[in-house]
């Protein structure tokens, strides 16, 4: 320790993914400060100049250095622990003024770094599901997209049911000519009963899933709970399904919207130049990926615990139109036979 102390800057702040939040929690300086910096571009601002300057002696300015050394060491002693430690070595001030300089100088870990994982041809598809309000009503959009070539399958359902996860992955097995061999899924109850792996156990999936699973030939891959990231194929499609297909278009009813979602795939969505890849993924998946998915099964799935959907039900049979009658007394009907 020489008493001198490096400048962080407020792009610093930003370049370690913090929120306005987080650097106004970090730094002690009001949210709307550090949104008047950003909105103004002084990305070159000294937050702790702010605060520091004009310089004012504290009762905390002896203590500096012991919380900075013990935070280098132990970065996640809190700030009431720290104040028990200073208070016993003659700390008089306030435990408040001790919390807003411990935001100010704990260290910060470095983010997790992410490492895109790049799937061989055939091996994994991700899927999901998207909400989506429509005028008629709530849809949910199933979206499964191949992790090698990113080719792109969606139809959207009046339900988010496992019949419906079901008969929509046979539908897209079907729209693919074959079956990846692994399918990485969220936690969807449909798939995944419980997932107790962050406490050292195991992932308990849904026997009649399992069952579907083993007639089509593919591995059930559960994503670790809040670990969205691994399954960042299917979530930034999302998005792109939101902007690109559903936004500024108008469509008439289910049918309508799911015949423009498959027009919308085949001359939009799977012929873009993909800027992860740097292909169109519709190319990478002929040329790639196609002849090493696994064969669609010999027949659909027949589940032994589900039960069939019910027919909607038939229109009752036109009434027979009634034919108005005109009636008259008998009295008229003898006028007009006289009158003959």
């Amino acid at each position: 320790m020489f008493g001198w102390e490096p400048r962080v800057l407020l792009r610093h702040y930003l370049e370690q993914g913090l929120s306005k939040t987080a650097i106004a929690e970090r730094t002690g300086i009001s949210r709307r400060t550090i949104h008047h910096w950003l909105a103004t571009g002084q990305l070159d601002r000294d937050p702790d100049a702010a605060l520091r300057y004009p310089a004012r002696a504290t009762k905390l300015d002896a203590y500096h250095d012991l919380i900075r050394q013990r935070l280098e060491t132990y970065p996640e002693l809190t700030a009431v622990r720290l104040f028990d430690e200073a208070h016993a070595d003659g700390y008089t001030g306030s435990l408040t003024q001790l919390k807003v300089y411990v935001r100010r100088v704990r260290p910060v870990p470095p983010p997790e770094p992410i490492i895109r994982f790049e799937t061989a041809p055939g091996l994994q598809a991700q899927v999901d599901f998207a909400t989506c309000q429509l005028p008629w009503g709530r849809r949910y959009a199933l979206m499964v997209v191949l992790g090698y070539s990113r080719l792109l399958w969606v139809q959207f359902f009046a339900r988010q049911t496992m019949r419906t996860l079901m008969s929509g992955l046979e539908a897209a097995f079907a729209f693919l000519g074959g079956v990846p061999r692994e399918l990485l899924f969220d936690q969807l109850r449909a798939v995944i009963l419980e997932d107790r792996r962050p406490v050292g156990g195991k992932v308990l999936e849904n026997p009649e899933f399992l069952r579907f699973a083993a007639h089509w030939g593919f591995r059930i891959r559960p994503c670790r709970p809040y670990r969205a990231q691994t399954k960042g194929k299917v979530e930034r499609p999302i998005r792109y399904l939101r902007q690109s297909f559903l936004y500024g278009r108008a469509f008439a009813g289910d049918a309508d919207l799911n015949a423009q979602a498959l027009t919308w795939l085949a001359a939009v969505a799977n012929v873009r130049l993909h800027q992860t890849i740097q292909e169109q993924p519709a190319a990478r998946f002929e040329r790639d990926e196609r002849a090493l998915l696994q064969p669609v099964a010999a027949r659909p799935y027949r589940s032994l615990i589900l039960l069939p959907d019910t027919a909607p039900p038939q229109p009752l049979a036109a009434p027979v139109p009634r034919i108005p009658v005109e009636r008259r007394p008998l009295s008229v009907y003898a006028q007009l036979a006289a009158a003959r």
